[in-house]
């Protein structure tokens, strides 16, 4: 237990030091200013073509959802995608051990074999099709579906909207996205920061107010009329719809997509949402309040 937390400390230690030279030091690689470029492109996008024109440019919780924004994205995304990948490298290779494997043994093949651009799509394409399912249990399973009260309890789509959500909620998604990147193996660091950055892109414009489908290519990306829906208080089944994150396919072929008009206008939120606290403390505590 001893050697985990020092892997823990030491991915915290080492990630607060890279924050701060991100922070520093300007470069074309850089997150921190990489997300802030990203957010106010869509975020101008959305004061140059706004869906829903009566919407305030400062809407509802917009400074809510800023600073779970940064929160997330800096203080807790990035140093679980680091603490969380180091400490279940060495997990699973201290198991592999014990019967006499290595973690590559376990591998079905290695996308390092690839050229680098198809290699980046199959990664995209298999962590996509994974966060679905992830998606998917959060709105199946009671006690998920607590943790993901958070980011439904937005009540006016906006860029921001894309990261309001608890702190536990990205225990789930990287403890499930490490399974296949132990399976395909090749993949390092910078292959899952740039498959991130894509779906942070695409993330920040399904939740903007933007009327956006994007013609044909609807049935293959997620958009922001697509993804309204999944945000409706009114369901036509009890646990949702349009389940895709960076990709709507899914939906279209497992049968969960659903746009039966313009919802433009449609009501946000959820059923009890009057129960759910307005705070950021209280929304991180709520799934562990009886």
């Amino acid at each position: 237990m001893e050697k985990y937390i020092d892997i823990v400390l030491n991915s915290y230690g080492g990630y607060f030091n890279y924050l701060k030279n991100e922070i520093l030091y300007w470069n074309w690689d850089n997150y921190f200013y990489g997300l802030i470029a990203i957010s106010l492109v869509v975020w101008l996008l959305e004061i140059a073509f706004p869906w829903r024109k009566q919407q305030a440019i400062f809407r509802k919780d917009f400074w809510l959802d800023l600073f779970y924004l940064f929160f997330n994205f800096f203080l807790l995304n990035l140093i679980l995608l680091i603490a969380l990948s180091n400490v279940m490298e060495q997990f699973i290779n201290d198991i592999l051990q014990q019967f006499g494997l290595e973690l590559t043994s376990i591998q079905l093949f290695s996308i390092s074999e690839l050229p680098k651009p198809l290699a980046l799509l199959v990664f995209f394409i298999i962590s996509d099709f994974i966060q679905w399912n992830v998606h998917r249990l959060l709105h199946f399973v009671p006690f998920l579906w607590k943790i993901h009260k958070t980011h439904h309890s937005v009540k006016e789509m906006g860029f921001a909207a894309h990261f309001r959500y608890n702190w536990m909620e990205p225990l789930v998604y990287k403890a499930i996205l490490y399974i296949p990147i132990i399976l395909i193996g090749g993949v390092n660091l910078q292959d899952v920061f740039i498959v991130h950055f894509i779906s942070i892109a695409i993330g920040h414009l399904n939740h903007a107010n933007l009327g956006w489908d994007y013609g044909f290519l609807k049935y293959i990306f997620n958009n922001p009329k697509m993804h309204i829906w999944h945000h409706s208080k009114k369901m036509p089944n009890k646990y949702g719809v349009n389940f895709g994150i960076s990709l709507s396919i899914w939906d279209y072929i497992f049968q969960t997509n659903y746009i039966p008009k313009d919802g433009r206008d449609i009501e946000l939120g959820f059923a009890d949402e009057n129960e759910f606290p307005k705070d950021f403390l209280k929304q991180e505590f709520y799934p562990l309040k009886k």
